[in-house]
C-alpha cells in the first residue's frame, strides 16, 4: 500500500520498513502475547520517491529526527497493530509533508508606535508607583 503524501509525492510501499513489538502500558494479558506497537521508517537519503531538491530540504528540515538518513515513526496509542500502521502512516505522511512545505515569509520588523510606546511606559509608571505603595514609610 503505497503513501500518498501530496499530489506530487508517493511513496512506495517497497520503500517502507515494518518493525512490530510488544506494547507497553495497560491492556492485560493481551498486550503480552501480540506485537502491536508499529516502527516504521523509511529511508530518506536512498528514496528514488524524491527528486534532489526534495531531498535536500527533507535533509535538512527533518535532520534532528533521521537516524542514518532514515525517518523512524513509532505508534502504541491503540491495541490493534491494524489502527497502529494506519497512525504510523498518517504520522510519516504529516512529517514528510511539514518538510516539504516551503518555508514561511520571513517576517519585516517594524517600529512601535509612539501611543504603544506612551503605553508601555504609562504603565510601567503606574506598577512603579503600586510597590512605592508597598514600601514603609521612611522615619524622616
Amino acid at each position: 500500500m503505497d503513501l500518498l503524501v501530496s499530489p506530487e509525492l508517493t511513496i512506495p510501499a517497497s520503500e517502507l520498513e515494518w518493525r512490530f513489538s510488544r506494547s507497553s502500558g495497560p491492556g492485560g494479558q493481551h498486550v503480552n502475547t501480540t506485537d502491536s506497537r508499529v516502527a516504521l521508517s523509511w529511508n530518506v537519503a536512498g528514496s528514488a520517491a524524491l527528486s534532489e531538491d526534495q531531498r535536500a530540504r527533507l535533509l535538512q528540515r527533518l535532520k534532528h529526527r533521521l537516524i542514518a538518513g532514515a525517518l523512524v515513526v513509532t505508534a502504541s496509542e491503540q491495541r490493534s497493530q491494524l489502527r497502529n500502521r494506519e497512525i504510523a502512516l498518517a504520522k510519516l505522511a504529516g512529517l514528510v509533508a511539514d518538510g516539504l512545505a516551503p518555508a514561511p515569509a520571513t517576517r519585516r520588523r517594524t517600529k512601535p508606535t509612539r501611543g504603544s510606546n506612551f503605553r508601555r511606559l504609562d504603565a510601567k509608571k503606574q506598577r512603579s508607583a503600586t510597590k512605592q505603595q508597598r514600601q514603609k514609610p521612611s522615619r524622616d
